[in-house]
């Protein structure tokens, strides 16, 4: 016999006239609005668990009231904010389709909002071991190794994201200002400072690029062929360097700019200068980094305040 969390759920015997609405409803995605079949399916999927939860209640007449306790029960069985948020926008399609097709007149979803989805922090990489990754193949002058490392030096040192890094050209590095121009999300240009170790990195890959180039390709980093470098090229050589140091958890490129943003804001505590260099167009995107900067100051505090030390055993 199985247990409470084993039990299945009753059986609800579906409205026929309600379904027939929603077959309507999806033949106007599909034929009006010309949806995808993937799309047309999550549809489906959203506006059938409502039709569950209003199983004893005529569509026509269910309340917001009725919507926030619907709303409410799907959050209880454990829902994010996310999922329902994208459940309550099909919900308000399909009754804005029952206004418009079949005389309802009321939308009992106007104004009804999801619970807030939960913010993941992003990781990031400790300054140790941020240090060891950019220590990569040290003494090695394979060309793809001395490129790695510039390309990686590159990310840590001005926090780029991935198609801005796989983006540049060789012209958009000056050695002389130590400043990259990045073209960003959309085309926005910013000039961002790059540090000595990152040039001197850049430098010594220039060195070993010329070979490999046999066109007039301006493209910065490129691979044994000569061409660009592709995104997942550079995810794929990070993951491999990752597991060959020893490195914790899945490191992928954009850990090292979550890096870069935490580990400047926790030396500078400049927020207004962290949002310019990582171009963001809001300072909120870069607010999440002050959580990251707090867990760290949490943690020097839990290590080296007297009161916070916790007891041996």
């Amino acid at each position: 016999m199985r247990g409470e969390a084993g039990k299945a759920k009753p059986q609800v015997v579906p409205d026929p006239a309600a379904e027939k609405l929603l077959a309507q409803f999806l033949a106007h995605l599909s034929n009006e609005r010309r949806l995808s079949p993937h799309t047309i399916s999550g549809y489906a999927h959203d506006v059938r668990a409502l039709l569950e939860l209003a199983v004893d209640a005529p569509l026509g007449k269910l309340q917001i009231h009725q919507m926030r306790r619907f709303v409410a029960q799907l959050h209880a069985r454990g829902l994010d904010g996310r999922s329902l948020a994208r459940m309550l926008s099909a919900w308000r399609g399909f009754f804005r389709y029952l206004a418009r097709d079949h005389g309802f007149t009321s939308n009992p979803c106007a104004g009804l909002r999801a619970p807030k989805a939960k913010k993941s922090l992003p990781q990031a990489l400790s300054p140790d071991e941020a240090a060891r990754l950019m220590e990569l193949g040290e003494g090695d002058n394979d060309a793809m190794t001395v490129r790695d490392r510039a390309m990686f030096e590159l990310f840590y040192s001005s926090g780029l994201r991935l198609s801005e890094l796989t983006g540049l050209a060789v012209d958009d590095v000056n050695y002389n200002d130590a400043v990259v121009r990045v073209t960003g999300k959309g085309a926005k240009t910013r000039v961002v400072p790059v540090g000595t170790q990152a040039l001197s990195a850049l430098r010594e890959w220039l060195k070993l690029r010329a070979a490999l180039v046999t066109t007039e390709s301006a493209a910065l980093f490129v691979n044994a062929a000569g061409k660009v470098v592709s995104p997942r090229t550079v995810q794929h050589r990070m993951k491999q360097w990752a597991l060959k140091l020893g490195l914790p958890g899945e490191l992928h490129p954009h850990m090292l700019r979550h890096s870069f943003a935490s580990h400047v804001l926790q030396s500078s505590g400049d927020l207004r200068a962290v949002q310019e260099m990582l171009g963001h167009a809001s300072i909120s995107t870069t607010q999440v980094y002050t959580h990251l900067d707090f867990q760290y100051l949490a943690k020097v505090y839990d290590q080296a305040h007297p009161r916070a030390k916790k007891k041996s055993a």
